[in-house]
């Protein structure tokens, strides 16, 4: 598979050092990168990683952009000029860097978190909280979806539900 899934939470160990999940290091190597480009997440205090086709995404990204517009400088200063490839060592560690621990607020564990296309790395409570989050919202769009999906918009029905969908 060359995608990153699952979520898994390992310790840094003495020398600042932290294991990359096998199945992550795995979608890297066929993506062909060599190392993990990392960079600290858009909005939120984790970071984004990942391997060439990320790259290729912030590439398709900002050449949507007109190249000297102050939006294309400052996301390429975001995405390029704050971001890091960090090396595997041969045990598939990586080291992280004080500033981007800092910015993930990364103390002595990691949580690695797959997203398809990309991972993130967090520290392990702020993910348990941001998964939490996640999952009360998709709750209330799957309820939405239903209501959609019952024929017609929430709201529509006589009586302010949702409503059958059917005009007689």
């Amino acid at each position: 598979m060359d995608r990153f899934v699952s979520s898994f939470t390992n310790k840094i160990d003495s020398k600042g050092r932290v294991s990359v999940p096998a199945t992550f290091r795995a979608a890297l190597a066929r993506d062909g990168f060599d190392g993990v480009y990392v960079y600290p997440a858009l909005g939120i205090a984790a970071l984004d990683a990942g391997g060439n086709r990320l790259v290729e995404e912030i590439n398709g990204l900002l050449d949507s952009m007109p190249r000297y517009s102050d939006e294309h400088d400052l996301l390429s200063t975001q995405l390029y000029g704050d971001s890091e490839i960090l090396k595997l060592d041969a045990e598939g560690r990586i080291s992280l860097t004080d500033r981007l621990k800092d910015w993930a607020g990364i103390d002595n564990r990691v949580a690695f978190v797959g997203l398809g296309h990309k991972f993130q790395i967090w520290e392990p409570d702020r993910f348990a909280q941001r998964q939490e989050e996640a999952r009360s919202k998709v709750r209330e769009l799957k309820q939405y979806m239903s209501s959609l999906s019952k024929g017609g918009l929430p709201g529509s029905g006589p009586d302010g539900g949702a409503g059958s969908g059917v005009t007689e």
